[in-house]
């Protein structure tokens, strides 16, 4: 007679491990399990089965794949995590007994790890490391902004500034900003380096910022530097007043080849003044009569603000296109039939017949189980999705008609 398998040694209750039962054979604590995890890159996953996994039991546990976790087993680094709590544990020993030495030599030879080995595992290349460049980025620039306090040194905020200004005239010398999209978060900028498109916001700059004099005499000398680019403001000179957001102008001008200015009792790095004969643009955010401005009403503290489209968003055939962005796709069309009209005029169309609905019903018929489970759910897709765009369009009917209705009562 064979041997008897037991409950939960066998077949998916052997693929997954539980964050408790991780944390017990890593020795670690949360934090420093949390902090392993994100440095590597393992994620919790979701069995199948938790009845299976979890021996019957479907009580809400995290889980792991404990491949995963036997690949962890084996990084240095936990060593240097250990050592790390240690020193901690003297550290505090040190100071409940009230011995000054004791402690600063403790500081003074704090553990160090690197984590460089890490680094060459997660990106063996230059693409691998610009596809997952999104959050850094967009970590680094937060970070820049930010006002020193306790928990934050002015060395990581300076740093971050630097890091922020080299990136940024990086973009601004290789020509590769793409997009740009101002949100209520911050501005999102999009750019292509090396063919891999990478996405970052910048939050506003408001009088929380921090007030490092130093900090921003560097940053403000190292964004006056302006590279002679011949692209779309290649021509342009422009004048920023005061009440603009100066430096995210500033990049998205230069990004393009502009030259811009700004009033010096502002910031330092002007290169010419308001009254400059040369000046062919100048960008306010106030009212002046004898300009015509884009719906600058409905921008006034307090209005309800209009729908914004976002150049991130690239509709598919059969997805929901807003009225706006319909107006903007027909608005390009008619411009570019206007250039390539005489071209068009020599073709003829050789547009061929649809099938006829029997000539489908009898070719799904003819079609293998496999095809077939394809094209159902190809179908199934396809039906899900114009119910969404029927959805969005009903929304967008019953809001149109209500602002309506709206402006009618306050007529």
């Amino acid at each position: 007679m064979g041997k008897l398998k037991k409950k939960g040694e066998s077949g998916a209750a052997t693929n997954y491990i539980s964050r408790n039962q991780a944390l017990k054979k890593l020795q670690l604590s949360l934090p420093d399990f949390r902090r392993i995890c994100i440095l590597k890159g393992i994620y919790p996953v979701e069995p199948k089965n938790k009845k299976k996994v979890n021996k019957g039991s479907t009580a809400n546990k995290t889980y792991y794949y404990i491949k995963d976790i036997q690949y962890l087993a084996h990084e240095p680094i936990l060593n240097k995590f250990r050592e790390f709590k240690i020193f901690l544990r003297k550290l505090k020993k040190a100071i409940a007994k009230e011995e000054p030495g004791t402690a600063q030599r403790l500081v003074d030879n704090k553990p160090i790890y690197k984590l460089d080995h890490i680094l060459k595992e997660r990106y063996p290349t230059f693409i691998d490391a610009v596809r997952d460049l999104d959050d850094a980025l967009s970590m680094v620039l937060l970070f820049s902004t930010m006002p020193q306090t306790d928990k934050i040194q002015a060395d990581v905020v300076k740093q971050c500034k630097r890091l922020s200004v080299e990136f940024q005239h990086y973009i601004i010398a290789s020509k590769s900003l793409r997009k740009v999209f101002l949100s209520i978060k911050g501005v999102y900028f999009q750019a292509e380096i090396q063919d891999q498109p990478v996405t970052w916001i910048v939050p506003y700059q408001f009088c929380q910022e921090s007030e490092d004099a130093k900090a921003q005499e560097a940053i403000k000398k190292e964004l006056q530097e302006t590279e002679k680019l011949k692209n779309l403001f290649s021509d342009c000179k422009v004048f920023l007043s005061r009440e603009v957001p100066r430096e995210i102008l500033v990049f998205v001008l230069r990004c393009f080849g502009g030259e811009v200015s700004w009033q010096s009792s502002e910031a330092i790095g002007a290169t010419f003044h308001e009254n400059c004969d040369s000046i062919t643009h100048q960008i306010v955010d106030r009212p002046v009569y004898g300009h015509t401005y884009l719906s600058r009403f409905d921008y006034f503290p307090g209005v309800e603000l209009p729908p914004h489209l976002s150049p991130f968003v690239e509709e598919q055939e059969g997805d929901y296109v807003p009225p706006e962005r319909q107006a903007m796709l027909e608005e390009q069309r008619q411009t570019e039939a206007g250039e390539s009209e005489a071209g068009q005029e020599n073709e003829e169309g050789t547009s061929g017949e649809g099938l006829s609905k029997e000539e489908k019903n009898l070719a799904i018929m003819a079609m293998k189980k496999k095809d077939k489970r394809l094209y159902d759910q190809i179908m199934h897709s396809k039906k899900k999705k114009r119910s969404e765009v029927r959805k969005l369009e009903a929304k967008r009917k019953a809001y149109d008609e209500a602002q309506s209705q709206k402006k009618q009562k306050t007529k």
